[in-house]
């Protein structure tokens, strides 16, 4: 795009209520942060969940038994500007798709985070959608928004090829329906990558906001389970008020990290270091935590999260190897001159924090101050 073209682009969604800065809806549209891990492999018949990058969900109907199978990865390669990718790579193929199968990647998006586009509102705005995709061949798929606090869609097709290339696509606004302005789920950007014919036996009609029929949703796109050779690649996802996608907004790295982390934050230990789940060995990664006695052979510890949580996280807390008897799952290590192991702890988790009661086992830690020491935790609050 030209800076002539830019500029007339930024400017029509300054005159339509956009532009300026902060204004991609989506995180961590960049693919630089994955807390979790950089790979998984294996995927295609599990629930929604976020495998790797955070913020990107993956959806595959379970129901359906899916036979596709895919490994998801944060990858190197990206178009110009940009270092990082999400990476969908087919390791089983699936050619024979049954009604109910679905495979789709997708971000859910606060509500309160969405009312500068004043759906449901005679002032409604239009919206800008924007990202970077390539495969190993040409294919289609389907780009979808889904505004879940009133079941209604809009969508679009768009092509890959083995080239990086920018889709840019505008959706009208939409007078029907407002976003509920609160921290739960008001709209999901979906890439309908498979499906079968419960999703895409009905009619294909573009950039129409209407309720929802879900064999409209996947009208006419490839399946990415068709081979092993397939393979998905996208990057610089930015949703945005205004007629006119815009050049994407690049922010520092710590800022989307901190906006990661309100959804999802795993330890670190003093180094820096990331924990893997479980089994981490002493002096190889490990967190020491201040502990008190509340009672006999008891102790607490508060656990502060960097960044407060979207709402009450879900915890858990991993498990140290090497010290005392800790190579169980989920047990957390003490130290007051030796180590000692403890077990049936309790996270009592709130949005800024996690206290975690244990008992330890075979020692007396009546009036004794300690250090308990986890190979890691994690707080999940993701929409």
């Amino acid at each position: 795009m030209s800076k002539a073209a830019e500029l007339a682009n930024l400017i029509g969604n300054i005159n339509a209520g956009g532009g300026g800065v902060n204004r991609n809806a989506i995180i961590n549209g960049a693919m630089n942060v994955a807390q979790r891990q950089v790979s998984a492999t294996g995927l295609g018949n599990t629930a929604d969940s976020y495998p790797t990058l955070d913020r990107f969900k993956l959806s595959c109907d379970t129901s359906a038994a899916t036979a596709g199978r895919l490994t998801m990865s944060q990858d190197s390669s990206a178009p110009s500007g940009f270092a990082n990718s999400l990476k969908l790579a087919c390791t089983t193929a699936d050619t024979s798709i049954a009604a109910g199968e679905l495979c789709a990647l997708f971000q859910p998006i606060e509500g309160q985070n969405l009312q500068a586009f004043a759906k449901g509102t005679a002032d409604a705005k239009p919206f800008a959608v924007s990202f970077y995709v390539k495969g190993n061949a040409s294919a289609t798929y389907m780009l979808e928004l889904k505004d879940t606090d009133n079941t209604r869609l809009v969508h679009r097709q768009f092509s890959v090829t083995t080239d990086w290339t920018r889709i840019e696509v505008s959706f009208p606004k939409d007078t029907t329906g407002a976003f509920d302005d609160d921290n739960a789920k008001s709209l999901e950007l979906r890439i309908f990558l498979h499906a079968g014919s419960n999703y895409t036996s009905g009619t294909y009609t573009a950039n129409t906001w209407a309720g929802q029929t879900s064999a409209n949703r996947a009208v006419g796109i490839s399946s990415f389970f068709d081979s092993t050779d397939r393979t998905f690649f996208l990057t610089g996802v930015q949703l945005e008020v205004g007629q006119n996608p815009t050049e994407f907004e690049h922010e520092p790295f710590e800022n989307t990290l901190l906006k990661c982390q309100r959804y999802y934050e795993h330890c670190y230990d003093l180094l820096g270091t990331h924990f893997p789940a479980d089994d981490v060995a002493f002096g190889n990664g490990m967190t020491l935590h201040n502990a008190n006695c509340w009672a006999d052979d008891n102790l607490r510890v508060q656990v502060h999260f960097l960044v407060r949580k979207r709402a009450v996280p879900t915890t858990t807390a991993y498990s140290v190897s090497g010290l005392g008897n800790g190579s169980t799952a989920n047990r957390w290590d003490w130290y007051d001159g030796g180590w000692g192991e403890m077990t049936g702890a309790t996270n009592m988790a709130e949005t800024t924090a996690v206290g975690i009661h244990v008992s330890i086992i075979d020692a007396d830690a009546t009036n004794k101050s300690a250090y308990m020491a986890a190979g890691g935790w994690d707080a999940d609050a993701e929409l």
